[in-house]
């Protein structure tokens, strides 16, 4: 059986790939964070007490600690290793620059060094999670051979990241891989993040009929799929004979405003928008409440207004596609965010008639 070590286990991508190896009948290792609070509700699906036999495993560990990485990484001595622990919050990027470059950016050396120090280059394959964010500004659609443009610390320290892990590759021949992937998005999805934001915010006002959603730029278009089919191509990636870098993606783009419109459609509402700028307004069509406020607040210092993939040098050689659709996606999100707040309604009429 394979040994796969991931970094970022508690995350969307990581819950996701964890199921997925699993299924593989691969041994999965997770690292996590020490909290004072409970962080691994995504993985409780999978993760047994460690008294009885499991093929999946947690270990604590910080990437902005050599040491631990080191001595988990000698510990498990993985066929396979997935880096897609960050903070990757872009927005947060602009207040914690140099934390977000010391995880995002050497957090990455230090696991391509703790292979090279190992001597594990013939044994250990390496996948590090990049990012549609690194083009910034350039033009779409974007590909591999796209010039990087950053537009904020995140993308920047994934930058460096990126070249580190060509780097190491060229020069002590480790089988490393940078996936250059877009915005991807799921039910597990973290509740600060744009996307995700918008739903709770839906499913509030499905519930209450009132509710104001607070956004930044509604013009952003983004590359918008599914982070189950973006799992797969990671593990595509290191199955192939020689290492390389690749970029996936649906090659479809949709504003922020398209995605409140979908969303709201779901829950039968259809959304109109009146004013313009930190002005505009989205309302109601049907009982003419207001609902979405733009608030200059969300909006970044540098911002990136449009991504768009192209994946077709992971079609051809990796035979991957996502197969999720952009409404498809958003349906998912509504409908399993919506079931949840049923059963935390029903766990609380029970709690309080018992």
């Amino acid at each position: 059986m394979k040994n796969a070590l991931i970094f970022g286990v508690t995350g969307q991508d990581g819950a996701y790939l964890s199921k997925f190896l699993l299924k593989k009948k691969y041994i999965v290792h997770g690292v996590k964070r020490r909290s004072s609070s409970f962080n691994t509700s995504r993985i409780d699906d999978i993760y047994e007490d460690p008294h009885t036999k499991s093929n999946f495993h947690l270990h604590y560990g910080d990437l902005s600690d050599s040491l631990s990485v080191l001595k988990i990484i000698q510990k498990v001595k993985p066929d396979e290793i997935y880096n897609l622990g960050a903070q990757s919050h872009v927005g947060v990027s602009f207040e914690v620059p140099e934390y977000t470059a010391n995880v995002d950016a050497i957090g990455t050396l230090r696991i391509l060094d703790s292979i090279k120090t190992l001597k594990l280059e013939k044994k250990t394959k390496f996948y590090q999670a990049g990012t549609s964010e690194m083009f910034g500004a350039s033009k779409p659609p974007q590909n591999e051979k796209t010039k990087f443009y950053p537009r904020s610390p995140y993308a920047a320290a994934k930058v460096y990241a990126h070249w580190i892990t060509v780097n190491y590759r060229e020069a002590y021949n480790i089988f490393a891989c940078n996936g250059i992937l877009f915005n991807h998005e799921s039910p597990l999805r973290g509740e600060t993040f744009v996307t995700s934001k918008i739903i709770k915010s839906l499913c509030k006002i499905k519930k209450t009929g009132t509710g104001r959603l607070y956004l930044g730029n509604l013009y952003a278009k983004r590359d918008w799929g599914h982070a189950k089919d973006y799992v797969e191509g990671m593990w595509m990636m290191l199955q192939q004979d020689k290492a390389d870098d690749y970029v996936l993606a649906t090659g479809e783009s949709h504003t922020v405003r398209e995605f409140i419109e979908t969303a709201f459609l779901q829950i039968n509402e259809v959304i109109e928008w009146k004013g313009t700028g930190v002005n505009e307004i989205g309302y109601s069509k049907n009982t003419k409440k207001e609902f979405i406020e733009v608030d200059k607040r969300y909006f970044r210092p540098t911002e990136v207004n449009y991504l768009m993939g192209d994946s077709s040098k992971a079609q051809k050689i990796l035979g991957w596609k996502a197969k999720i659709k952009f409404e498809d996606l958003v349906k998912e999100m509504v409908n399993e965010d919506l079931k949840t707040v049923e059963l935390e309604q029903e766990t609380r009429r029970f709690g309080i008639d018992g």
